[in-house]
């Protein structure tokens, strides 16, 4: 079964928050099919830890005021700012530091999972707007 609807908004939203905040190679996987407990990952890096933890709270923002608010029932590795990931069960979101996501290589890890398309919505903006 592919991603639920609920989890392609919190996913989709979560990249956006996560855009706004320039973070860096942002991927959203399809898990539905390969794990029972969460439906996606999205993941994307940051250059610092000051930036991860920006990051995280932007997306925290954005979910919470979705107009069916998403609150994460689990959040591990703030303190250290390296490696956040959020757990709203139906997705969890790895905010990484540049050099762990290059490590640990999640991306790779998962690679046989469908990825779900997302592209900043800046871009698109600047796109139309015939800005480079």
């Amino acid at each position: 079964m592919p991603v639920t609807e609920r989890a392609l908004e919190l996913a989709m939203t979560a990249a956006q928050a996560a855009a706004d905040k320039k973070a860096q190679d942002i991927v959203v996987i399809d898990v539905a099919e390969q794990l029972y407990i969460t439906d996606a990952f999205v993941i994307a890096s940051a250059s610092n830890e000051r930036q991860v933890v920006a990051i995280v709270d932007a997306i925290e923002e954005a979910l919470v005021n979705l107009p069916e608010k998403a609150k994460p029932v689990r959040r591990e590795g703030e303190r250290q700012g390296r490696w956040v990931l959020l757990d709203y069960v139906d997705i969890v979101v790895h905010i990484q530091h540049a050099e762990e996501r290059e490590f640990y290589a999640l991306d790779k890890l998962w690679k046989d999972c469908p990825t779900v398309p997302f592209v900043d919505r800046d871009m698109v903006d600047a796109d139309a707007s015939g800005v480079a």
